[in-house]
């Protein structure tokens, strides 16, 4: 008995275009943040940009360049370790956009220093920025794509929660946690349309390397096989095309873009 063939020679284009579809980008206001939201309005989404309320005016400029691209923004200013300020600006992007497609957690803080000398503060403040805003932030928007039966959560992790890194001991279990997050939560909602997965960058050129001794840096650049630190636009290219349509296959997955430095 013959069996019938799914497969075709017919070859259709990949779409990525996010026309129609809006986004959540925190920590949107600058870095790698501003690289998603500027990248994924170039793709045809409309952006909720969210900030630290320090950045809102880094962050308003982020929204005039999106809307020069005639996409819908807004800048959303709240401190995403605070449960009770989560809760109040979700619920205003939720009815301000009507709906969120695509959420990108990005918000993060670095309080650096050797474990036997690192307080509980330091710890908190990084596990509560870092990885517990994220559990806060995406339980408002993913049962919303599971209900619509389409939806992209993206976490960005870190090359440090893959391999640790001295003196980092707070936001290396952060960044490690997100890992785990982000599979369980794949595993969830696959089969309700929504992909979750990560982004482990490596050393990237933002404020964040802002204060990393010169000796440190070009330590990073010597153990970097290209031999030279990330751009932020090279993580939103990867975040477009996790965001995108053409991705639905993909979840769980930790895309690591750290120029060699780990493989």
């Amino acid at each position: 008995m013959a069996v019938a063939s799914h497969v075709t020679n017919e070859f259709v284009f990949p779409s990525f275009s996010l026309l129609g579809k809006s986004a959540f980008v925190t920590g949107g206001s600058r870095g790698i943040g501003r690289a998603c939201a500027l990248t994924l309005a170039a793709a045809g989404a409309d952006v909720a940009v969210g900030s630290s309320p320090t950045g809102v005016e880094a962050a308003e400029g982020v929204c005039r360049e999106i809307r020069e691209m005639g996409r819908k923004s807004q800048a959303y200013a709240f401190d995403v370790g605070a449960h009770g300020d989560v809760e109040t600006m979700c619920a205003r992007v939720n009815k301000e956009f009507e709906s969120i497609d695509i959420l990108i957690n990005n918000a993060g803080v670095t309080r650096d220093g050797l474990f036997r000398k690192m307080d509980r503060g330091a710890w908190d403040e990084v596990i509560n920025t870092n990885l517990s805003s994220v559990f806060d932030i995406t339980q408002r928007f993913i049962d919303g794509m599971a209900a619509r039966g389409w939806g992209r959560v993206i976490n960005i992790s870190s090359i440090v929660g893959r391999i640790g890194n001295f003196g980092q001991a707070n936001y290396a279990a952060a960044k490690a946690g997100l890992i785990g997050f982000t599979k369980t939560l794949a595993r969830e909602y696959a089969r309700k349309g929504v992909t979750v997965n990560a982004i482990a960058p490596g050393f990237v050129r933002t404020r964040m390397l802002d204060h990393v001794p010169d000796k440190a840096l070009q330590n990073v650049l010597d153990t970097t096989p290209v031999g030279r630190l990330g751009d932020p636009m090279e993580i939103a290219a990867s975040a477009l095309y996790l965001a995108s349509p053409v991705a639905g296959f993909v979840t769980g997955h930790v895309l690591d873009i750290n120029g060699g430095m780990a493989m």
